[in-house]
């Protein structure tokens, strides 16, 4: 039988509750009360199953529709009401019927940065949210253990950010608002290599891959994709500054086979991550001919 929520159904659109939900896709807002709105069901359901969501809203539809979702937060004592269509579309215009709301996490650099570390994102004044979440997604995907976001990022927590992870904001730790140089120190004393996605640098990310695949070692001034590494990735227009290379190991460029003048951040960071998630598993071939 479908878990419903409990309680009177929420009807009014303009109520004093409803009205400081939607106000959290407001940053001001969301800084000042520590939490976040979740939407849609993808979403709601990672945040639910892992333990951040500590309020639902459903259409009696939605609730129908997505009986596991319903079932776990039950389970877990989480607070859920049944809300009308108006209600819900008030809040979103992308829930399909289902939102979430829970405390900002904030993890601590030096507690996702732990020593054993092999694979870690820095995204460095990244505006776009689309990208931001995919980038998330991807490094979720890829087995990254932590993103960081640089100050002068997009907010982790901004509902398009949110909604472009696909729950994956719930899988993998996030810092946000730590210094560029603070993240690289950090890096260096966790014994990871650095390297920055940069098109005009002189290492190939084709020809790395190539080396170890024949079982060849890298040159003296080449990364090896194999180390723990973090990789850097620029705002989206501007790419990486010439300090900001500067302060890294090492930059490495994705090839452009045809005629397109560069690639979208979060399809070069896919690149990226898979080709040291590739390098780095003990059974890839790329390792075992090493």
């Amino acid at each position: 039988m479908t878990e419903r929520p409990d309680g009177p159904v929420l009807s009014n659109p303009r109520s004093d509750r409803i009205r400081a939900i939607r106000a959290l896709s407001g940053r001001s807002v969301r800084q000042r009360t520590n939490r976040f709105l979740i939407e849609g069901p993808q979403s709601v359901r990672e945040a639910v199953r892992f333990g951040f969501a500590d309020e639902v809203l459903v259409t009696a539809a939605a609730a129908q529709r997505y009986p596991e979702i319903m079932r776990e937060a039950a389970a877990k004592s989480i607070w859920a009401r049944e809300a009308t269509a108006d209600v819900i579309q008030a809040i979103s215009a992308d829930a399909q019927g289902i939102i979430a709301v829970a405390p900002m996490p904030q993890p601590a650099l030096e507690e996702v940065l732990v020593p054993g570390a092999k694979l870690v994102v820095i995204l460095h004044e990244n505006q776009d949210p689309g990208n931001a979440g995919t980038v998330i997604r991807t490094a979720d995907a890829a087995g990254a253990d932590a993103v960081i976001m640089t100050r002068g990022s997009v907010d982790a927590f901004n509902p398009k950010v949110v909604r472009a992870t696909a729950g994956s904001l719930f899988h993998i730790p996030v810092v946000t608002g730590i210094d560029l140089e603070a993240v690289l120190t950090t890096v260096s004393a966790r014994s990871l290599q650095a390297l920055a996605a940069d098109g005009g640098a002189g290492n190939d990310l084709d020809e790395l891959l190539d080396a170890l695949e024949l079982g060849q070692q890298p040159e003296a001034n080449q990364p090896d994709l194999r180390r723990p590494t973090a990789w850097l990735f620029g705002n989206e227009a501007r790419g990486l500054q010439a300090l900001d290379l500067q302060r890294v190991d090492a930059a490495v460029a994705v090839p452009i086979h045809g005629g397109a003048e560069s690639l979208n951040l979060a399809t070069a960071a896919a690149l990226c991550l898979y080709a040291s998630a590739r390098a780095q598993r003990p059974s890839a071939a790329v390792n075992t001919r090493a």
